[in-house]
């Protein structure tokens, strides 16, 4: 066990978690857990934390261009994620190629999707994730991208994730793993604002005719 130091910050890993940053686990993971460490010295996170999924963003070839399809092109060669992940929206209707868009930007998209799909993430392609099969239970750990979708698994569902980026959510797919800090800490999950209402409801009942 020990702790890997990026410049004055140090981040306690696991047995395991220092042979999958040293390489030991492939070059994906290696990467990808380089990606994490350096996501946990800039917020300060202590240690990382298993994931139960993934919602990743950074799938619009639009969003990521040229240089963001060979990094996926990339990492794809040696990767496989580790928990069920899925995809934000494409930057392209997948079931329709007649919406004006170049020949050229639709060819880059379908290898962007292609390239996902590669690492066994599902291509949903949708911001709401746990509307097509990616549910957490309370009190999971997970990493999703999508502002909407971090709402809602936060607060309607009661997993802990922070808004996570496109790489670092992917890189956490890779790993298992993301930075413990923000929303996975039980003392960043309190409220600090509190709203009452103090109002009469009425209950509408609406009779449809069907």
């Amino acid at each position: 066990m020990g702790y890997i130091c990026l410049n004055v910050i140090y981040m306690y890993l696991k047995p395991k978690e220092e042979r999958m940053f040293s390489g030991e686990y492939g070059i994906a993971v290696q990467k990808s857990m380089e990606i994490l460490v350096a996501l946990g010295d800039i917020y300060n996170a202590e240690k990382l934390v298993d994931i139960t999924s993934a919602q990743i963003s950074g799938v619009s070839y639009k969003t990521i261009g040229d240089a963001g399809l060979e990094f996926l092109k990339d990492i794809g060669k040696d990767a496989t994620v580790m928990v069920q992940s899925t995809l934000n929206p494409a930057g392209i209707d997948l079931s329709r190629k007649d919406l004006g868009f170049s020949e050229e930007f639709i060819e880059r998209q379908l290898e962007i999707i292609e390239a996902y799909r590669s690492m066994n993430i599902t291509t949903t392609c949708s911001c709401t994730p746990y509307l097509v099969g990616n549910v957490p239970v309370k009190g999971d750990h997970v990493a999703w991208s999508e502002s909407s979708a971090v709402a809602y698994v936060n607060s309607i569902i009661g997993a802990k994730s922070n808004r996570e980026g496109g790489p670092g959510a992917l890189s956490a797919a890779i790993c298992g793993k993301t930075p413990k800090y923000g929303y996975h800490l039980d003392e960043e999950r309190k409220a600090d604002l509190i709203v009452e209402l103090e109002i009469e409801l009425e209950l509408i009942i609406v009779l449809l005719d069907i």
